[in-house]
């Protein structure tokens, strides 16, 4: 089954938006963590912040990465759910830990800490209604 077909038909809650939003949204988002994400980089590897503060950024970006080939290549619904709750807790870790250093990066990681909560309980639900 193609990954169109089997995400077409799976069971899905009322409220999940349109898949046509998707697109859009993880533009804007994207966009958004290359500049807020490029920023924390740079100033690690400057010195300018500790190194270490860059691993939940980095851990972040692997979760979220990993996740089309779980939901989609894998089509493994569960597994794609504790990768968005891994999502969710490395954002939260990340944009906690550098509020203090570099404020303007925290408040740019509103708008995906509300898509990822979103899409957490999104993935949550589609994978409990369709266990």
């Amino acid at each position: 089954m193609n990954t169109f077909t089997w995400y077409a038909e799976l069971k899905k809650p009322s409220w999940a938006p349109p898949s046509w939003v998707f697109g859009p949204a993880w533009t804007f988002l994207y966009i958004l963590i290359a500049i807020s994400f490029g920023r924390v980089f740079i100033s690690a590897w400057s010195g300018e912040i500790p190194s270490i503060i860059a691993l939940p950024f980095i851990l972040n970006l692997i979760f979220n990465f990993a996740f089309s080939p779980i939901q989609f290549g894998m089509q493994n619904n569960a597994l794609a759910a504790v990768d968005c709750i891994c999502i969710l807790i490395t954002l939260i870790f990340a944009t906690v830990i550098i509020f203090p250093i570099i404020p303007f990066v925290a408040y740019m990681q509103i708008p995906y800490l509300l898509w990822v909560s979103f899409a957490t309980v999104l993935q949550l639900t589609v994978t409990y209604l369709n266990r």
